[in-house]
Order: C-alpha cells, then structure tokens, then sequence
C-alpha cells in the first residue's frame, strides 16, 4: 500500500525558515502531482501549494507567495515544501496530498491520498 510520510515539522521563531519532506513508498509517485495542504486550528484546511508530476508547474496560495517553495525529485520520490519569513498565521499542521492526475487539481477532491500530516508552530 502506497503512503506518503511528511517530515520536517516542529517549533520555529517567526522569520525563521523550516524545509517540510513528503516521501512515498512507491515508485509511481513521480506520475502523480502533488500539493501540500495546511489546517490551523479551528479552520479548514487549505492549500499552501502544489506542483506538477515532472516540477515544470506550481501554484500557491496568494497568503504564501513569495514565502513557500515546492520542488520536487523524483528519484527520491519525495516532495519538498520550504517556507520562509515564517509567520505566526503559518502555524499549522501540514499535510502532503497525492493527486489522482499528473496535473494539478482545481479543488482537494482531487488528491486521493494523504499523509498522516507534520505539525509546524511558529512562535512571535
């Protein structure tokens, strides 16, 4: 069974910068896009950012342009997520999301399977 295990989570200062792992067990995972999902408390969960199966496109959230970077590589079968000038409103927890296309979804019905999910608490 195919799983996706995110990494890299834990307490930071604000303006500080955290790099988050999503790695999966299965070769395939170079076929499929991927973003990566964040729920604050009490909110729902929304996407942070998302790329294509071979990296060539990404798309963010307009709360973290200019902040978050997803990458990607493949032969490692693992997803990157770095974030920057971290804020307080980034604290959250992260979860990685495997699309059911090689494409970016428009909406989280896309993605069909998830991670357990790294939490990320950022201090003021």
């Amino acid at each position: 069974q195919v799983q996706l295990v995110e990494s890299g989570g834990g307490l930071v200062q604000a303006g500080g910068s955290l790099r988050l792992s999503c790695a999966a067990s299965q070769s395939t995972f170079s076929i499929h896009a991927i973003g990566w999902y964040r729920q604050a408390p009490g909110l729902q969960r929304e996407l942070g950012a998302a790329i294509s199966s071979s990296g060539g496109l990404t798309n963010y959230a307009d709360s973290v342009k200019g902040r978050f970077t997803i990458s990607r590589d493949n032969p490692k079968n693992t997803v990157y997520l770095h974030i920057n000038s971290q804020q307080p409103a980034d604290t959250a927890d992260y979860y990685c999301a495997r699309s059911r296309y090689s494409y970016i979804p428009s909406s989280s019905a896309g993605y069909a399977l998830w991670g357990q999910g790294t939490q990320v608490t950022v201090s003021s």
